[in-house]
């Protein structure tokens, strides 16, 4: 094990020099951002009561949202308004503007030419947006990233590698922060050589319990990922956007349980710390509008730090003996 006492990266590779780091959305029983209906957005006052469980039951000083809607303005302005300390990755969502209809098990038909020209559309003025509020919030606002998980071929929201770039370029020109674009680890590792030129980091997602990994494997496959990337793209630094455990999932059967996402974030923490590796726990709340309605144990909904009732689960008993 000596390989492992050098570090990974230098200290100088984290970002805003934190390794823990949350995903935040924050919607509750009943809310939902906007599928096609309109959005059903948490209030100041529920953004606020969860940004505190935050800073009083865990370390999170760093968390990441995904888009530049009405959401995010909010928590922004509630951090701001209440100077609560934290830092933000900023998200700009891309919507599809190629048709994934033929890797993208869960599009049934092509996505009509009409619905992909308006998407382009829609991706300009969120990246306007993006750009807006990166420059408003520049205390708050550490890293912009450009689309989420948006050049993987089984996602439904694909993009161009020509596109992404040419936005990144553009994001980069008009903003002071980092930017970067979040997707899976081995997009990454098998076609992400020329984004990576342009990105200021590498934003990597790994999740072993969604390629049939158990927790005894959990971080060891964690790390294989980590390697395979870096490998790949020596030099370059990486920051895991995503990764965690589902404490409930049909899908997954008895390999999700509390208990084994409490080993997973243990472990994956510690070794990050040890490899200044900044690391974003999928996520802070359960979100029980995510995935297929007529299934409540379903994975998607289950991967909160907090039940989307606000309680903790066994994970957060990690953080108090360190806060």
């Amino acid at each position: 094990m000596n390989a492992e006492k050098k570090p990974w990266q230098s200290e100088e590779m984290l970002l805003n020099g934190m390794v823990e780091a949350v995903c935040y959305s924050g919607f509750r029983s009943g809310q939902h951002p906007d599928r096609g209906n309109g959005a059903v957005n948490p209030g100041y006052h529920e953004i606020l009561e969860d940004l505190k469980m935050l800073i009083q039951q865990t370390p999170f000083r760093l968390i990441r949202m995904y888009d530049c809607g009405e959401n995010t303005q909010m928590t922004l302005r509630v951090i701001k308004e209440n100077q609560l300390g934290l830092k933000v990755m900023l998200g700009i969502w891309l919507r599809a503007e190629l048709s994934a209809h033929e890797t993208c098990e869960w599009l049934t038909a092509p996505i009509p030419q009409e619905t992909l020209d308006q998407n382009k559309n829609l991706n300009a003025r969120e990246i306007e947006t993006g750009i807006l509020l990166a420059n408003t919030y520049q205390e708050i606002i550490v890293a912009v990233n450009v689309g989420n998980e948006a050049l993987v071929d089984w996602n439904d929201h694909k993009v161009s590698v020509d596109s992404m770039i040419s936005y990144v370029k553009k994001v980069k020109a008009a903003t002071d922060q980092p930017v970067t674009v979040a997707d899976n680890y081995k997009w990454w590792s098998d076609k992400g050589k020329e984004l990576a030129e342009i990105t200021d980091f590498v934003s990597i997602h790994v999740y072993p319990v969604w390629e049939g990994k158990d927790i005894d494997e959990g971080l060891s496959y964690t790390i294989k990922n980590v390697e395979e990337v870096m490998t790949t793209l020596p030099g370059k630094q990486i920051v895991i956007t995503e990764t965690g455990w589902a404490t409930v999932a049909s899908e997954f059967g008895k390999r999700a349980s509390q208990e084994k996402q409490k080993q997973y974030i243990g472990e994956l923490l510690d070794w990050a710390e040890k490899n200044n590796i900044t690391i974003f726990i999928f996520e802070a709340f359960d979100e029980d509008w995510k995935g297929d309605p007529g299934n409540p144990l379903g994975a998607e909904k289950h991967w909160g730090l907090f039940t989307v009732d606000r309680h903790p689960k066994q994970v957060v008993d990690l953080f108090s003996s360190t806060h």
